[in-house]
C-alpha cells in the first residue's frame, strides 16, 4: 500500500488539527452536562476515562461538579460519580489530589457505610485508589476512614474486603496509624481472608505486610496468637506463598520472636515453620534469606548467638537437606534431619498435624 507522500501527509495534518478542538468542544460540553447533573454525562466520563490517560486529564475539569453529583444523595447519580471518579483518580496523582480537595471524601465515608454492598465496594475501590497518593493519606487517615474499612474487612464483599486489605495496607505506611488500626481489631479478619484466597495472591502479600506492621506491637502478637489457626496461616503463606508473600510471612513470625523468643518460639515451631525457612535461605528473596536465617537462629533450642556455635553449622546443614530432599516428604525429612537443631518433639509434630487437619 502507498504511503500518503507530502501532500498526503499535509492533509492528515489539517484533518488533526481541525477534529481537535472539535474534540475539546465536545469534552467541554460534556462536562456542563455534569455539571448540570446529567447521571448519563457522568457514565460517559466514565467509559470514557476507562483506558485513557489523555481523556484522564482533559475531563479534569469534571472532577468538581461530579463530587456536587457524588453528594446529591440520589442513588444513580451518586453511583455514576463514584464510579466516574474512581476511573479518573486511577493511575493519574493530580486527579487524585484533586478529587479530595473538591470535598470527596465526605460523601466517599458516607458510601462506605451504605447497606448497597456494590455502592460500599466502588467507595472503597476509591479509597484505596485515593490512598495511594502521599498527600492524601493522612488527610484520609484523620477522617476516621480506618475504622470504616476495618468494618468492610470484616462484613463487606469479597472484592470490598479485598480492596479495603490494600488501602489499610497504604495508610499502615504512616506509622501513627498502625495503633489507630490495631484499636479496631483488624487480626481476626486478616486470618479469615487470608484463610478463605490463595496463599500467593497480591491479597495474601497485603495482609502478610499489614500483620508485619502490626505484629510490632504487643496487642497485636497477642491478637495473633489468640486467633485460632493464626499463627499457622501465616506459616502457610511462608510456605505456599508468593517470593512477597513470604517474606512479608517472614518478617512477621520473625518479629514474634524478636520480640520474646521463650514466649513465641514455640508458637511457630509448633505450626511447623523449619521446612518453609530453610527452603526461603536457598529461594527466597535477599531480604527472605537474611531473615529466614536470623529466625532458624532464634527458634534453635539453644539459647547462645550463632558466634558461639560452630561455625557455618546451619548452612552446612541447609546444604545438607538442599541436596538430600525431594518429593512431597520434604517437610518431613526435613524436620528430621534437623531434629539435633530444632529438637521438635513428637507431641508437638503430632499437634502441628492436627491442627493442620483442622483448618484443610
Amino acid at each position: 500500500m502507498d504511503s500518503p507522500g507530502p501532500c498526503g501527509d499535509q492533509l492528515l495534518a489539517s484533518a488533526a488539527a481541525a477534529e481537535r478542538p472539535s474534540e475539546l468542544a465536545a469534552l467541554r460540553a460534556l462536562v456542563d452536562r455534569v455539571r448540570a447533573g446529567e447521571v448519563e454525562a457522568a457514565r460517559e466520563v466514565r467509559r470514557l476515562t476507562r483506558a485513557s490517560a489523555r481523556h484522564r486529564r482533559k475531563l479534569a475539569a469534571a472532577v468538581e461538579p461530579l463530587v456536587a453529583m457524588l453528594r446529591s444523595g440520589a442513588p444513580d447519580a451518586g453511583e455514576a460519580a463514584l464510579l466516574a471518579l474512581l476511573n479518573l483518580a486511577v493511575r493519574d496523582e493530580r486527579n487524585k489530589i484533586k478529587i479530595l480537595d473538591a470535598g470527596a471524601l465526605e460523601p466517599l465515608l458516607d458510601y462506605l457505610q451504605s447497606s448497597d454492598l456494590n455502592l460500599q465496594e466502588y467507595a472503597t475501590a476509591a479509597i484505596l485508589t485515593l490512598s495511594a497518593s502521599s498527600t492524601n493519606k493522612p488527610l484520609i487517615s484523620a477522617s476516621g476512614a480506618i475504622p470504616l474499612l476495618v468494618k468492610v474487612l470484616k462484613e463487606g464483599n469479597p472484592q470490598a474486603k479485598n480492596d479495603a486489605v490494600m488501602a489499610l495496607y497504604n495508610l499502615s505506611t504512616i506509622a501513627d496509624n498502625l495503633q489507630a488500626i490495631l484499636s479496631v481489631q483488624p487480626i481476626p479478619p486478616l486470618i479469615e481472608l487470608m484463610r478463605g484466597g490463595k496463599r500467593s495472591s497480591k491479597t495474601a502479600d497485603k495482609c502478610c505486610a499489614l500483620l508485619e506492621s502490626l505484629l510490632a506491637f504487643d496487642q497485636g502478637r497477642v491478637a495473633l496468637t489468640s486467633e485460632e489457626g493464626g499463627v499457622l496461616t501465616i506459616v502457610e503463606v511462608l510456605e505456599e506463598g508468593s517470593l512477597q508473600g513470604r517474606e512479608h510471612a517472614v518478617g512477621a513470625l520473625l518479629t514474634m520472636c524478636e520480640s520474646d523468643r521463650n514466649k513465641y518460639r514455640d508458637p511457630i515451631l509448633n505450626e511447623g515453620a523449619i521446612p518453609g525457612l530453610l527452603e526461603l535461605t536457598a529461594h527466597g528473596t535477599p531480604k527472605s534469606r537474611v531473615k529466614a536465617h536470623a529466625l532458624l537462629d532464634l527458634l534453635r533450642n539453644s539459647p547462645y548467638s550463632r558466634s558461639k556455635m560452630q561455625p557455618n553449622t546451619l548452612e552446612n546443614i541447609v546444604s545438607n537437606i538442599a541436596s538430600q530432599i525431594d518429593g512431597e516428604d520434604r517437610g518431613g525429612k526435613a524436620k528430621k534431619m534437623l531434629a539435633e537443631m530444632v529438637k521438635v518433639s513428637m507431641e508437638q509434630s503430632l499437634r502441628h498435624l492436627q491442627r493442620r487437619a483442622s483448618f484443610a
